[in-house]
C-alpha cells in the first residue's frame, strides 16, 4: 500500500510540472504572437509581403548619338549583370563566397560592395557584378539552387562602338557617386550617368525614364511571374553635326601625332569634326575601370584624356598673323601697297628680334608679308597697333573667351594686355612683349577650336558660336528641339578689309608658305603656323636635332573653297618634325580632299544649313 501511495505522490508532482511547463510554453507562445501579430503586425505583414512581393526598378535605356546622316557613334547593347538581395540568402558568408568565385572576383570585394549598401531599404536588390561573361552567366544558372538570393538582370549597357574616335567629344559613362545620388532622387547606388563629354552635357534627354515592375518571388528569391509593370521609356536621341566619314579621316591624317583637327561649317557653325589625339577608349569606363587602367590614362606622358581641341592652349604663331593684318587694315596703319622692309632681324631697344627666314625678305606689301610668313613686318605692324588695340581685334575674333560649345571645361586662353598682365603677375606690361605677341608668341594663347572660328569667321564674316547637336529626337523619331544656328556678330571689318584679307589668305596657298594644302581644281585660302615651344638658340636647330618635347607646333588653318566657303579647318600638331606648311598643311589638304569628295558622292542637301 505504501508503494503505490508513494508512486501516486510522484506521478501527481510530475503531472503538476508537466501542466505547468504546459502552460508557460502556451503563455509564452501567446505572448509572441501577441508581439508579433499586435505590436509587430504592420511590421511583419510588410515584411512577408515584401517577400513575396517585390518592386523591381528598370531603368530606361539610355538614348543614342547619332552622326549628321542618322549613323549610329554611341548605343546600348543586351548585358547581364549578378544581382543579390542578402535577406534572401540563408547563408550570407557562404553565398558571397560562392558568388565571388563564380565572379572570379575575390570574396573581400564581393562583400565590400555589399557593405556599401548596407543602408538601403529590406529586399532591395544589390548590383554585385556588371556585364558578366558568357561563362559567368551558365556558372550562376547552372548553380541557381547553390545561390539562394542571386539573380541576372537583363540591362542595356553603354556601346561605343568606334572606341576611341570622337572620344573626347562623346565623353563616357561612369556608376554614380555617393553625392550624385544623395543630392539626385533619380538616381540609386550602381547607377549609370554620363561623365564626360555629350553623355555628361546631355544626361538629362539621354537618360530616358525609370519604370518599375511588381514581381512574385518564391523562398529563394526567384522569379515567378510578373504582377504589374510600368514601362521604362528610352533616352532620346541626339543627332550631332559631326560627319563620322570627314572625322575619320581626320583622325587617319593625323595619325599617332599628338594634336587636334577642328573642321566647323563657316555658314553656321557646325562642327564637322573634331579630333583630339592621343585618344581613350570609353568602353573601359562602362564596365568600371580597373586602377591599374586608370593610372596609365592619368599618369601618360601624353594625356590622352585631355581633350586638346578645347582644352590645349597653344601659342598659335603665325596664324595670329590674320588677326594682325585685319587689326592693321581697319585701323589705317598700312594700306594695302605699303612696303616695309625685312632684313632678317628686327631691334628693339637691346634685343634682337629674328624672321623665320635667315637673311629677311627684303621689302614687302602686306599680302606679301602673309605669303610669305614674314615676321619682321608684323613686328613693325605691333608696334604700330600696341597691344591694347591687338587685344581689341583677337577678342573681336573670339580669342581670349570660350567659344560656348556645349561641352564642359572649355578653356578660354589668353588675349594679354596691360591689365591682364597685371592682374596675373602684378607686373607692368613691357612694350618689348607687344614685339612677340604680333606674331602670335608670348603670352597669346588660343585652342584649335577658337583657331577654327577665327578662320571661319573670315570665310563669312561672322562669328559663329560652334555647335555639335543640331536636334534632340524621341525614340519615336519626333522632334523634341531644334538648335538654330547661333552667330555672335558680324566681324568689325569693313568689306574691302575682308576682301584682301581673303586675298592674301588665298595667295598664301597659291603661292606661299601653304602650298602643300592646294587642291586641284578647289582653290583653298589659308595660314600656317609655327609656335616656339621653347626660345630659339644662337643656332637654328632643325626638329630632328631636339628632343620632342622642344620641338615646335605645328599650325594650319583654311577654309575651302574661296568663292562659296563650305568648310573651315584648324589643324595644330604638337612638337612636330616641321613648321605648319610642312606638317599642318598636308594634312588639311586631306581633310578638304575628302569632304570634297564626299561631296560629290552624297545630295547637296546633307551639307545644307538647315
Amino acid at each position: 500500500m505504501f508503494g503505490q501511495h508513494e508512486a501516486s505522490s510522484v506521478l501527481r508532482r510530475r503531472l503538476r510540472v508537466g501542466t505547468g511547463c504546459g502552460l508557460a510554453i502556451f503563455v509564452a507562445l501567446l505572448a509572441r504572437l501577441w508581439m508579433l501579430q499586435v505590436l509587430q503586425g504592420e511590421e511583419m505583414r510588410t515584411l512577408s509581403e515584401s517577400n513575396r512581393i517585390r518592386l523591381r526598378r528598370v531603368e530606361g535605356t539610355r538614348g543614342l548619338i547619332v552622326d549628321r546622316l542618322g549613323r549610329t557613334l554611341v548605343d546600348s547593347r543586351a548585358s547581364f549583370d549578378a544581382m543579390l538581395v542578402p535577406e534572401d540568402a540563408v547563408d550570407l558568408p557562404s553565398t558571397v563566397e560562392t558568388l565571388a568565385h563564380f565572379l572570379k572576383q575575390p570574396t573581400a570585394q564581393t562583400q565590400a560592395i555589399l557593405d556599401q549598401a548596407a543602408g538601403r531599404p529590406p529586399f532591395q536588390e544589390v548590383l554585385v557584378k556588371r556585364d558578366l561573361d558568357w561563362d559567368e552567366v551558365v556558372a550562376i544558372e547552372t548553380h541557381q539552387l547553390d545561390l539562394p538570393g542571386v539573380s541576372l538582370r537583363i540591362t542595356a549597357r553603354r556601346s561605343y562602338p568606334f572606341g576611341p574616335l570622337l572620344a573626347h567629344t562623346l565623353g563616357y559613362v561612369g556608376e554614380v557617386t555617393k553625392d550624385e545620388v544623395e543630392h539626385n532622387p533619380e538616381y540609386r547606388a550602381g547607377d549609370l550617368a554620363g561623365k564626360a563629354g555629350l553623355e555628361k552635357q546631355w544626361e538629362h534627354y539621354l537618360r530616358g525614364a525609370i519604370g518599375g515592375q511588381q514581381v512574385e518571388v518564391d523562398a529563394l528569391g526567384r522569379e515567378l511571374s510578373v504582377l504589374h509593370e510600368v514601362e521604362a521609356q528610352p533616352g532620346a536621341t541626339l543627332v550631332l553635326s559631326i560627319d563620322l566619314d570627314l572625322q575619320q579621316a581626320a583622325e587617319n591624317a593625323l595619325g599617332d601625332r599628338a594634336g587636334a583637327v577642328v573642321a566647323l561649317d563657316p555658314r553656321n557653325g557646325d562642327v564637322l569634326t573634331m579630333v583630339s589625339h592621343p585618344s581613350f577608349d570609353p568602353n573601359e569606363f562602362v564596365h568600371g575601370i580597373q586602377g591599374q587602367s586608370w593610372r596609365e590614362l592619368v599618369d601618360h606622358p601624353r594625356h590622352p584624356l585631355n581633350n586638346r581641341a578645347i582644352q590645349g592652349q597653344y601659342p598659335p604663331g603665325s596664324t595670329f598673323k590674320i588677326i594682325m593684318a585685319a587689326a592693321a587694315l581697319e585701323e589705317g596703319i598700312i594700306n594695302p601697297f605699303q612696303r616695309l622692309s625685312c632684313g632678317g632681324t628686327f631691334f628693339f631697344g637691346n634685343r634682337e628680334f629674328r624672321c623665320w627666314k635667315k637673311g629677311g625678305h627684303g621689302s614687302l606689301n602686306l599680302n606679301g608679308a602673309l605669303v610669305n610668313s614674314c615676321d619682321v613686318f608684323f613686328y613693325q605692324v605691333g608696334q604700330r597697333l600696341g597691344i591694347d588695340t591687338i587685344a581689341q581685334y583677337a577678342r573681336a575674333f573670339g580669342l581670349g573667351l570660350p567659344t560656348g560649345i556645349a561641352l564642359e571645361q572649355e578653356k578660354s586662353g589668353t588675349v594679354p594686355d596691360p591689365e591682364w598682365k597685371q592682374k596675373r603677375f602684378g607686373q607692368p606690361w613691357y612694350a618689348g612683349e607687344t614685339v612677340s605677341v604680333s606674331i602670335g608668341q608670348g603670352y597669346v594663347t588660343a585652342t584649335p577650336l577658337q583657331m577654327a572660328q577665327v578662320i571661319s569667321a573670315v570665310a563669312s564674316g561672322t562669328l559663329h558660336r560652334p555647335h555639335l547637336v543640331k536636334r534632340i529626337q524621341a525614340a519615336t523619331g519626333d522632334v523634341i528641339e531644334e538648335f538654330a544656328p547661333e552667330p555672335h556678330a558680324a566681324l568689325p571689318l569693313r568689306k574691302t578689309t575682308l576682301m584682301q584679307l581673303r586675298e592674301g589668305l588665298q595667295d598664301v596657298v597659291d603661292k606661299g608658305t601653304g602650298k602643300n594644302a592646294r587642291l586641284p581644281g578647289i582653290s583653298v585660302a589659308g595660314k600656317t603656323g609655327t609656335s616656339q615651344v621653347v626660345k630659339l638658340g644662337e643656332k637654328r636647330l632643325k626638329a630632328a636635332q631636339l628632343p620632342w618635347n622642344q620641338r615646335d607646333h605645328a599650325w594650319f588653318v583654311a577654309y575651302a573653297p574661296t568663292d562659296g566657303p563650305q568648310i573651315a579647318v584648324a589643324a595644330l600638331v604638337e612638337h612636330a618634325d616641321g613648321g605648319g606648311g610642312a606638317v599642318a598643311a598636308p594634312l588639311v589638304r586631306e581633310v578638304l580632299s575628302t569632304f570634297f569628295q564626299l561631296q560629290e558622292q552624297r545630295q547637296p542637301k546633307q551639307y545644307a544649313q538647315n
